[in-house]
């Protein structure tokens, strides 16, 4: 325990109304650096002010109202998402110190970061968390944005998509250009957003983030830059600049506000111009823990006890972007032992896993799934992993090997955990294999979380409590949570996401159904009936705890 939670734990044994079960509580924050303010606020009856005035008595540090910041310069040494992710604002400094104003002085990884990155001592000082949001924000406004570029690109440069690919290969070099790609991948990375997308039109080029599962539109360029714009992601991807009539795919490595990040590239040719989707692959924010991804405990003993099977296939299902590639990485991550060969098998590979061999599938010289698979097979792994079942004879394989005594992960696309089985049989699998290999199939989707800020507890009506039986959850007095909207989810209520799944485990009365050709509505049936916990089940139980919104989950489910 450092010296600042020394102070902190001391000072709180002595709080007026600090009851035992409240102290204790705190305490365990302090030890878990987990977010000690939150419980203060909720918990203690702390309020904002009181928090601040608290810490700077204790820790004897300065503090900063509105208009104090307000004359202070925002130092632009440490990145935006640094102090957005952390709620810092580093100010501007002199040669040997660097104040920076935070609300969790508890917290002493921020300060030994910017220390480190500046190489100059770092004084802490307080603020209202709302102050410090409001400040990063003005910040952020302040950066050249997509529009002032966009202005100094009408003035700067005339452009034609005239074919002329050398007169392309300049332009997409000229500075205006390159600082413009920049911002739209900088800006995006600001936003957490998980890809960009750039899409020509008629008359305009629209630019759109998918923030937490959800396209955001933001300023676009001028429509005469098109064709540079797209060379110059095309140049950086190592794409060929001069092929517009076919889709092409590739990778973008840079370095942004010194941070490495990982773009994988999709074009696609469209009436006005080639489409292209950015998917950021930022290794630093890849989650391997359960927990974070939104696993509840009974679900964790569950699938680690389903992992541990020495063969046999595990599937997860779920529509394109619902994590299901998270979700085996995790799992590969925590078998991932000396004792154990662990291969995959993928396209693309979306995210490098330390001791875990990894191979990029290539059609283009022959390299298919099918053709990876029975390469891998020779290795004499203990546990294969398939980035997706996509036809018979890739499931023929996957089958043979779980046959042959391997741990078989993989991945399709159904909507439930039920119509996967219905899926194996229509690719062909034979209803005994399916019942001899297969261990388990997970079905998820992804639900934005509650800014856990702004969120607002409701009392559901009744008709709300009997439609979706809000009472049967071991919950007294059944509360929901809703959106409201501030600074730090930018406006939305909704901050990340979180996953919502169902675990089906292989059971006599399942293969009974399967070997009688049962539908997928009949086999989730009768999951359910085995035990299993829906997806819409586990949604609703992170809607009553207040991680989401009952709307997301009735969004995400509606369908299943």
């Amino acid at each position: 325990m450092n010296e600042t939670i020394e102070k902190l734990t001391s000072a709180l044994q002595d709080h007026r109304g600090m009851d035992s079960e409240v102290l204790q509580l705190v305490n365990t924050e302090l030890v878990q650096d987990a977010d000690l303010n939150q419980t203060l606020l909720s918990v203690a009856n702390f309020s904002a002010e009181d928090l601040v005035q608290f810490y700077a008595a204790v820790l004897d540090l300065e503090v900063f109202g509105s208009k104090e910041l307000a004359l202070e310069v925002v130092s632009p040494s440490v990145s935006l998402k640094f102090s957005r992710n952390y709620n810092v604002v580093p100010l501007e400094s002199d040669d040997e110190q660097m104040r920076v104003v935070t609300a969790t002085p508890y917290d002493p990884y921020p300060e030994k970061a910017i220390a480190l990155a500046s190489g100059k001592a770092v004084k802490i000082c307080l603020a209202v968390p709302d102050l410090i949001s409001r400040t990063i924000e003005k910040a952020s406004a302040d950066e050249a944005s997509i529009s002032e570029l966009s202005d100094q690109l009408e003035q700067d440069l005339s452009f034609s998509d005239d074919g002329d690919i050398d007169r392309l290969k300049d332009l997409a070099s000229e500075a205006p250009i390159v600082r413009l790609v920049n911002v739209i991948v900088s800006q995006a990375m600001e936003l957490r957003a998980s890809d960009i997308h750039i899409e020509p039109f008629e008359k305009r080029l629209r630019v759109r983030y998918r923030i937490d599962g959800v396209l955001r539109e933001v300023d676009s360029p001028p429509t005469h830059s098109i064709a540079a714009i797209i060379s110059r992601i095309k140049i950086m991807a190592k794409l060929d600049i001069a092929e517009r009539r076919l889709p092409q795919d590739g990778r973008i490595q840079m370095r942004l506000q010194a941070q490495q990040i990982d773009l994988r590239v999709s074009t696609v040719p469209s009436l006005f111009g080639e489409s292209v989707v950015m998917r950021i692959l930022d290794q630093e924010q890849l989650v391997l823990r359960y927990e974070q991804l939104g696993f509840g405990k009974v679900n964790i003993q569950r699938f680690q006890k389903l992992i541990q099977r020495p063969h046999g296939i595990i599937l997860v299902t779920g529509p394109t972007g619902s994590g299901k590639t998270t979700s085996l990485y995790t799992a590969l991550s925590s078998i991932n032992l000396p004792n154990k060969k662990i291969m995959t098998v993928e396209d693309p590979i979306e995210y490098q896993l330390d001791g875990i061999m990894q191979m990029q599938v290539k059609p283009s010289i022959g390299l298919g799934f099918s053709e990876a698979l029975r390469a891998i097979v020779r290795q004499d792994p203990d546990t294969i992993m398939i980035g997706e079942m996509r036809d018979q004879e890739t499931a023929s394989i996957a089958i043979q090997s779980a046959l042959t005594g391997h741990l078989v992960f993989s991945t399709l696309h159904t909507n439930d955990a039920g119509s996967a089985i219905t899926r194996l049989l229509d690719m062909g699998v034979d209803d005994y294999l399916i019942t001899s290999t297969v261990a388990g199939i997970v079905a998820q989707r992804l639900v934005r979380t509650l800014c856990q800020r702004c969120k607002q507890q409701i009392t559901p009506l009744a008709e709300v409590v009997a439609e979706f039986k809000l009472d049967q959850y071991g919950i007294s007095s059944p509360k929901l949570y809703e959106p409201i909207g501030c600074p730090e989810c930018s406006g939305s209520g909704y901050k990340g996401r979180t996953v919502i799944l169902e675990q089906m485990e292989m059971s006599s009365a399942l293969r009974k159904k399967i070997l009688a050709r049962a539908d997928g509505a009949t086999i989730q049936s009768q999951a359910v009936s085995d035990g299993m916990s829906t997806m819409r089940m586990d949604g609703i139980y992170k809607a009553l705890t207040g991680v989401t919104s009952l709307e997301e989950v009735v969004n995400a489910t509606q369908d299943t």
